[in-house]
Parts: C-alpha cells; structure tokens; sequence
C-alpha cells in the first residue's frame, strides 16, 4: 500500500552530506576488537543552543529539568528549580522568553531533523510561573564589606547588581530615570515587556538588597572622582541612549527625531498622537518598534503646535487632551537598506508590523530630508540601493520623494558621556579588555550597550563577566584566562553534591589502579568549556518527527490597530512547555534513553545503580567486558560518548 503524502510529511526528516547514501561495510566498521584499544568515555560539551546564547544560559540544563530528566533536590518542586537554573544566568526570564530574538534557536541541532526548539517560550512559561508563585532571590549569607557602584539601571547594570549581591558585596545604582529598567523599560513597548512582569523581575533583584540613587546624573550632580572615593570599584553600564541622526542634508529640521528619543517619550507616558505621515529609517528591531507604535498611536487633525510629536519628544510639552480626540491611522513607512528579507529585525515582527499597516520599503537609501519653507521637513528623498557588504551603493535614476510631517531615525545609537567624556573613545563608547575592564583605568569596569550595542541578552552576559572580574579584583586576585567557551555551564560535581554522591576525601596518597576508588568521578570528561558539540557528533537517526508546539499569537490587524496595547504572545501551559523541552535533544550530555545499554553486545555498558545516579551518572562501563566495538558511541543520540579510554 502507498504511503500517503499526510504520512510522509510525519517522516523524520535528516539533512545528509554528499556521499552519505554509501555506508559501506559494518562488519568491517565493528568488528575490529582483535585490534582496537579503545572503550568508551563520557565527555560533557556545549551544546550549540547555550554556545549561541550571549547571556550564556545553561540551556540544556532548565530544558532538562521541565523535561524531567534532570531531578530537583526533594524540598523544590521543578518549576522552582527550573527558574533557579535558568537565574543563574539571567536574572529576566519572563522579560527575555518574550522579546529576545532568541539566537539559541539559530543555533539548535533540531534544525538539522526538523526545526528548533521553542526555547523562549518555555523560558517564558519559567519566567510566567515564577512570577505567578511569587518565586524571590535569596539574600548573601555573608556580607564582604565591599562596595560597588553601578552606573545605569538597565539590562547589564540591574544583572551587574544580581551577581554581585550573590557574592555578598554591597551595591548602589545610580540612574537618571524616574524608573530603572533602561532599554526594557523605555526603550521597548509595554505590549511587548508588560509592566508588571518587567516591574516585578526588577523588584525581585533589588529585594535583595541593592540601593538606588533615581534621577542622579554621574558627571553632573555627583563626580567621577566622588565615585572613586567612596565606592570599591565601579561598573559603567549606562547604555547607549543617543540615537544617531541622518547622514543627509536637512536632518538637523525640527520634526527628524531619533528612534531612542521616540520611544521614551512613548514609554514614559508624554508621547500620546504622531503625525499623519511617518517615515522610520532603519531596519532593526528598534524601526520596527517605531512603526509599530507609530501605527498605534494614530494622529489628530487640527494639532496644536505645543502638540506636534517633536515637540513632545524634545520634553518642550506633554500631550494631555490630544488623547481624548478621535484618532485616526497614521500613515507609516519604514525604510531599510537591506531587502525586506535581509532586514536585521526579527522575522516575526517585521511580518506583524506588515500586518499592521506598516509599509516596509526595503533596498531604499535616504539621500535627503525635503524641508519647506518653515523649516520643518515634508518629505524625505529616497532612491533604490544595492547593498555591498555593508556600504549602499545607489542607483542612478531611481530617486523618489516619501512625503513626511514626522521622520524618524533609528539607524543606530551612541552613549551619552557628558561628564565623564574622559572614559570614553571618539565614537561615544567605553574600550574594554576581555575582562570588562576599562583600559588603562584599575577598578573601572563596563557592560552592556556602552561597549557594543546589540541584544538585551548580550548585555546581561557582558554584566555577569564583569561582574566575575570585579569579583577578583576586589580580592587582588589575578583576573586568570577567560574560558575558550564562556557561558554557564552544568556543574557534575556540584549535582553530586547536592545528591549526597559527592567524592570521598582523598588522601592524595600514591595509589595504582583507581577504578573502584570512591574519590574520583571515573570515565567521565568535562570539554564544556572548550569544545560546542555539533550536530554531526549526534545520532539523529534517533530522533522522530515532532512538530513545535508554539506560543498562541494575537495578530492584530491594520484596521484594528489604534489603541491596541495589549500583549501579542500567549504563553504556553504547562503541559505544552513540557512537551516543547521534550523535543531537546540534550546535546553533549546523557538524556537516559537506554540506547548503549540495550544495543552493547557484550553487556559492557549498565545502568548506574540508583543510589549512585544522578544527571551526566546514568551509565557506565565494565572495562573487562568492554571490546571497543564502538557501538554504544555510535547509537548514542546525544555524542555523550566518545571512544577514547585508552588514547
């Protein structure tokens, strides 16, 4: 009988190499015992998901445990154990299950059966739960005396002060907001980063114990060198609040804005109306978070002059009654150098903001603001563009005006040094060595967007660092090398210990043939941080179809978009955050599918008696029976097994 095309599209699907169709001879491939010396090791590696994480999130380590792979102490249930593996890294689980672009998925080995694993949204789901439950950080058991000051109060700066009260030093953050939170909070839509979660990720941090000092200016009400006398070290991580203006002639008119000074004065409540015609400039996310507001907003006929957007967003004015007036759609276009396709925005939103009304132009370079006789611009002149490398090169004859009452750069951004221009370079950033550290100024440490502008994520990694380097510098420590792999990584002796398996003591007495010894992890290897496994080291073969079990979006259409602030994104129940970690193919570490057990034929490979197991301890080897067949590695799904006792 002929299999249906509904059942073929349940096959599993295998990405194969020119010349794997010839296999070969297995006999040949197994059976050379009389000459191998090799059995099998198990060796921890990276894998890919949390190689691609810029926060460097034990990945398969919280995707292990909603799975139920990896077992909680008796007194914690998984959910709270899940969100503490997943904090150890990143302290905003809900916050980054919902906007980061997610570069983990990029680089999951699923992609190579079928499609990734849903990551974010079962970080979501971690991050949801806890703030349900009302789950908290615990306080330093041990103070050290020592004092840090941290400057901003965003992404790094609030991951800064996590980290370092986990190590008990004492902590003050200076901010020039009325709220911390920085990008998350005023750089990013409060239907993308709903209030309440955002407010209390933050509130949980400082419940540990941090100070604020809100609405302080470092440079200007406070100095650098008042810092240095009554602080330890200091950790920069103001971010990179000035947005870029336009390249071209014109630019400097009153109603060319820039995307950062956009939307804060849409996220701190002054920004109520647009313009009816609004051109953004850009392609990244933060565009696309100008269009997509831009479309919500709306505008008013008969605006007063106190009421036109740039007025609002210069801080001359506020809106106030503009909002109780009918609003209408505003006309809104977005223009990219890149093709539409090619645009660095996240796939997702670029399709929600096309959704919504929004017209992408991609291919288009700005070569001019049209400014009228009352020096307010009415037009930006654009032409075609064809993109080598990252240069545009326009092309002749294909120039056109996009009318304007309101344009808006987002093409970019630079910090704002005012008061301390001595610690910055000629571009508006902060030059740091491998440790976060300033060059050339001792006890100066920086993070985040000041460094390099790029993802929430990176700067909550960058702080986590930086925060490890203050650390050894506040105990006149040497910094050391940073790990060729530098992320979080799951710890087999610390799970041991917390299941009562730690090692016995060893009395470091010269002793010969260790294998029944009790104070040693035997046959096991940690390449964590060394080496990422990749998905040729996996047997994917054991890997079936399963389709992704996706978060519910609401698509909010372009008739349907003024005034609508609601959340896009509904999670996923528990039962569905389950089902999507299952899909894990925990690479680099043992996921207990019995494989090298069942498939041994020697019965070299056996289970771990159970009061000896734990994650990464399932399996073991019987050297006197093993024959260096190799199977076991070639049947492990996960390449946990290598062949290499006895190299």
């Amino acid at each position: 009988m002929a299999t249906s095309q509904q059942e073929m599209k349940k096959l599993t699907f295998r990405r194969f190499r020119d010349g794997e169709h010839d296999w070969g001879s297995f006999a040949e491939k197994i059976f050379v015992q009389d000459s191998s010396h090799k059995c099998p090791t198990y060796v921890h590696r990276t894998p890919p998901c949390q190689g691609s994480c810029p926060a460097g999130e034990d990945i398969r380590g919280w995707l292990d445990i909603v799975r139920g792979i990896e077992k909680p102490p008796a007194d914690v249930s998984w959910q709270e154990y899940a969100f503490r593996r997943a904090t150890d890294a990143n302290p905003f689980p809900a916050v980054m299950g919902r906007v980061c672009p997610a570069p983990c998925e990029d680089g999951c080995n699923r992609n190579q059966v079928e499609d990734h694993v849903g990551i974010n949204s079962v970080e979501q789901f971690i991050g949801d739960y806890a703030f349900e439950h009302k789950f908290g950080f615990e306080k330093p058991a041990v103070e050290t005396g020592k004092k840090v000051a941290i400057v901003g109060g965003g992404p790094a700066g609030l991951s800064a002060a996590y980290h370092l009260r986990r190590r008990g030093h004492s902590v003050t953050i200076f901010d020039d907001h009325e709220e911390l939170g920085g990008m998350m909070m005023y750089g990013i839509p409060g239907y993308r980063t709903p209030r309440d979660i955002l407010n209390n990720e933050i509130k949980r941090i400082l419940d540990m114990g941090v100070e604020t000092r809100m609405k302080t200016r470092i440079g200007k009400d406070i100095t650098v060198e008042q810092l240095e006398k009554d602080y330890d070290a200091i950790i920069w991580a103001v971010g990179a609040k000035q947005g870029k203006p336009l390249p071209v002639p014109g630019a400097d008119a009153p109603n060319v804005l820039t995307g950062v000074a956009f939307l804060e004065a849409f996220n701190d409540g002054r920004l109520k109306v647009v313009s009816e015609k609004v051109v953004v400039v850009g392609g990244g996310d933060t565009s696309i978070d100008v269009a997509s507001v831009a479309r919500r907003l709306g505008h008013i006929t008969n605006i007063a002059e106190k009421d036109r957007p740039e007025n609002v967003v210069l801080g001359h004015t506020a809106h106030d009654v503009a909002s109780s007036a009918v609003r209408r759609g505003a006309q809104v276009t977005l223009t990219s150098l890149f093709p539409v396709e090619q645009m660095t925005a996240a796939e997702h939103e670029v399709r929600d903001a096309i959704n919504e009304g929004v017209d992408i132009k991609g291919g288009i370079m700005p070569l001019e603001v049209v400014v009228g006789e009352d020096g307010r611009a009415t037009g930006l002149k654009v032409c075609e563009c064809k993109m080598e490398g990252n240069r545009p090169i326009p092309i002749e004859g294909t120039e056109f005006v996009i009318e304007a009452d309101l344009i808006v750069s987002a093409i970019g951004q630079k910090g704002d040094l005012t008061g301390f221009e001595e610690l910055g370079n000629e571009y508006g950033f902060m030059d740091v060595d491998q440790h976060y550290q300033l060059k050339g100024r001792p006890g100066h440490f920086a993070a985040g967007d000041i460094v390099r502008p790029h993802l929430l994520t990176t700067a909550i990694g960058q702080a986590s660092i930086a925060v490890e380097s203050v650390d050894h510098y506040l105990k006149h420590e040497e910094f050391g090398k940073r790990p060729k792999v530098d992320k979080h990584h799951f710890d087999l002796l610390a799970k041991l210990r917390e299941a009562g398996l730690e090692p016995e003591h060893y009395n470091h007495q010269e002793t010969r043939g260790t294998s029944q010894a009790r104070f040693a992890v035997h046959n096991y290897e940690d390449r964590s941080e060394h080496e990422i496994i990749p998905a040729d080291k996996l047997f994917l073969g054991h890997f079936q179809y399963e389709p992704r079990h996706k978060r519910q979006e609401i698509m909010v259409s372009a008739d349907e978009v003024i005034g609508h602030f609601e959340e896009r994104m509904r999670g996923l129940s528990q039962e569905e955050a389950q089902a999507e970690a299952n899909r894990c193919m925990s690479c680099g570490m043992c996921f207990e599918c019995d494989n090298c057990v069942v498939f041994c034929p020697q019965d070299a490979v056996y289970r771990v008696p159970k009061s000896e197991r734990t994650l990464g301890r399932y399996v073991a080897t019987d050297y006197k029976r093993c024959i260096g067949c190799h199977i076991c590695a070639d049947v492990c799904p996960t390449g946990y097994i290598d062949m290499a006792m006895g190299e």
